[in-house]
Parts: structure tokens; sequence; C-alpha cells
């Protein structure tokens, strides 16, 4: 493993330790006036955990693409890093699949709820499993893996840190532009799980995932053959 990882211009690292949540610190040090680009990562043993703070100038509900950007970074960066074989998928809840597993999660929060309002500062996170907390028959939950059991046991979580921000961040720099904004719906689209099949929302809600709109909303066609849009923004993790 290298000494440590090496940021793009526009982004600034800092290491946590023990267990320190990045997520958590990152909206904490937005909430006190941080610059933008400021990203926090913890390097544990069996996972990485990182949290990026953004400051858009778009309302919520179009600010939220850099949820979508991130996800869209980790699958770029793993798709340079691990095996061909290897394939992640994007949940519209925020679960990551390798493989057809989950294997991680992002997490988004942001200054306000307000759809209309441009927050002041928005922080997506990100958990990877690099290896699974216990080595007790990993059979016994198949509908869950860690990075290092799907082929990436070579992957330098370092170098995977390092990927995912470049990446990520010629993501970012594209969500001013509407050319770059197709482009993302256009790869994320291609990278979405589920899509057309039915869902059952952590909210308990069910129907039909049809597709997402520009802001990256889920269609979702129920029981009653009615078509409901539900906002990205209702991910937003409540403080």
């Amino acid at each position: 493993m290298s000494e440590g990882p090496n940021f793009p211009p526009l982004l600034t690292g800092e290491e946590l330790t023990g267990t320190s949540d990045p997520f958590v610190k990152a909206c904490t040090e937005a909430t006190l006036g941080c610059d933008a680009g400021l990203v926090l990562y913890n390097l544990h043993p069996d996972r990485l955990e990182t949290a990026i703070v953004l400051a858009p100038e778009t309302p919520l509900e179009q600010a939220m693409a850099a949820f979508c950007a991130v996800g869209v970074g980790l699958q770029n960066a793993l798709g340079a890093l691990a095996p061909p074989e290897v394939a992640v998928h994007l949940d519209w809840s925020g679960t990551i699949l390798v493989n057809g597993a989950a294997c991680g999660q992002l997490s988004v929060a942001a200054s306000t709820s307000e759809p209309g309002e441009a927050p002041d500062w928005l922080v997506v996170g990100l958990t990877l499993p690099l290896i699974p907390p216990s080595e007790d028959a990993p059979g016994d939950t198949p509908d869950q893996t860690a990075l290092f059991l799907e082929g990436c046991a070579d992957v330098d979580p370092v170098a995977l840190l390092e990927a995912w921000s470049r990446h990520t961040l010629v993501w970012l720099t594209q969500l001013d532009d509407e050319k770059g904004r197709e482009t993302l719906h256009r790869e994320w689209r291609g990278l979405a799980w589920n899509m057309g099949e039915d869902v059952t929302l952590k909210t308990g809600e069910t129907g039909t995932f049809l597709g997402v709109d520009e802001n990256f909303g889920m269609l979702l066609r129920g029981a009653d053959g009615q078509t409901q849009l539900i906002p990205l923004s209702e991910r937003l993790k409540r403080n």
C-alpha cells in the first residue's frame, strides 16, 4: 500500500483515524464553513470510508445529481483498477452492488431539505467494505459481499481512493453544463440496478422502476397503474 493518497487539484484530503466517521465529520466541517472540495477519509483494515464537501450553486433538487456523480466515479475507478469481469451497479437508494450483491453504500446530506433552495453545502459519503467483518460462512449472506471477495484483492485501497476522487471530480465539474448532465444521466442509467423491474423502497413503497427524470428522481409505477415521481432529495440523511 502506498504512503497516502494524492488528490487532484480542487480537492483537499484529510485523513481520519480510529472510529471517526468521514461522513459525520464532513457534515460538521461543512456546517462550520469549510471550503468546498474537502475530502475526508478513513482507511480501516476492512473498509474504506470517505466523504466530500460540496457547495452547489443550484437548487437542491438539481444539486442532488452530485450523489449520482460520486457513484459513477466509483464505478469508473473500479472499472480501471478491478478485473474486467467485476460488474458494478448503482441502486437508486445509494446501495452499491458488485457482481449483483450489496457492497457498500452512498449517503448524502445537505444544509436544507427544500427542493427549490440552493444549499449552503452538500456532503456525499461513501462506505465500501474491503473484506467481510467475519470469515465465518460468507455464503450465509449471499446478497452481501466485500470487494476482496469479488476478485479485487489486488486493488490497493489508496489507489482506489485516488482514482475515485479523480473520476468523481470529472463528473462533478460537468454538472453546471447541460450536456455534461445529460452525459452523466446516460452513464448512470447504464449502471442503474433493477431499472424496469419491480422494486420495494426502504420507505415501503412498491412498484415498477420505470426510470428517472432529468434530476434523477425515480419514476415509480404502482399497482394501480399510476406513476409517481419520487425526488432524489428523499435520500437525504436527516439531522
